[in-house]
């Protein structure tokens, strides 16, 4: 089965695996970066929300109103959706839990942010993603610190796609750290080039990945995929 990642801007991925269209962390409206809008991906079945910060659930309501999606979210994230958002289907979970949903295995990891909702509301603990999908391991580090214990959680995993922006996430210097705690196969930069405090340069990002560890580094361009 394919297993293909699109990066649509800032953290925002499009995970496609057979009837099912996920998508991590929609911010596509108001996102400077961003080359399509909500209207331009359909059929979402599942929203991935890493944590409460507006540039990573601002569409997550519209989209799952529109296509009955399920929110997938730590348990205080999930609850505000359904309770302050109406959306229908949510599913809560919370760190080191696992879920078995239509297209594979979602286990939650802890991430090393903060979180908080729009309204100001408590966003619980951030999260990153570990995906397993036909047979393929997906750790989505989502925003964060550099932490050993993400080697726990994501060792030797087939694609890792790590922060690189700096200021609020690990910058290029920390993410190479984690890619040598992680071992991945292959390893995907996010979160940069949004706005000015988290510019960065994803070519010597690359060339550092290829001098310093022996990950494969890939970069994407807004709305360029890769397939596992």
């Amino acid at each position: 089965m394919m297993l293909k990642l699109t990066w649509l801007s800032h953290a925002c991925w499009l995970i496609e695996t057979g009837a099912h269209r996920i998508l991590l962390d929609p911010f596509l409206t108001d996102n400077p970066a961003a080359k399509t809008t909500i209207e331009d991906h359909p059929e979402i079945s599942h929203l991935l929300i890493s944590h409460g910060h507006f540039d990573h659930v601002a569409d997550a309501a519209a989209i799952a109103h529109r296509d009955d999606s399920t929110v997938v979210a730590i348990f205080e994230i999930a609850q505000w959706f359904a309770e302050k958002q109406q959306v229908q289907s949510t599913l809560g979970m919370n760190l080191g839990g696992v879920a078995k949903l239509p297209f594979g295995t979602v286990k939650m990891v802890p991430a090393l942010h903060s979180s908080q909702l729009p309204d100001g509301s408590y966003g619980g603990n951030p999260a990153g993603f570990v995906l397993e999908i036909d047979g393929k391991r997906i750790y989505f580090a989502c925003d964060t610190a550099l932490f050993s214990d993400m080697r726990l959680y994501a060792h030797r995993v087939d694609v890792a796609v790590l922060p690189i922006g700096d200021v609020f996430t690990m910058g290029i210097d920390d993410s190479i750290e984690a890619i040598k705690l992680i071992e991945p196969k292959c390893v995907l930069p996010t979160h940069y080039n949004t706005w000015p405090p988290i510019q960065q340069d994803a070519a010597q990002w690359a060339e550092r990945v290829n001098a310093q560890t022996d990950a494969v580094p890939v970069v994407l361009g807004v709305g360029e995929s890769f397939t596992v």
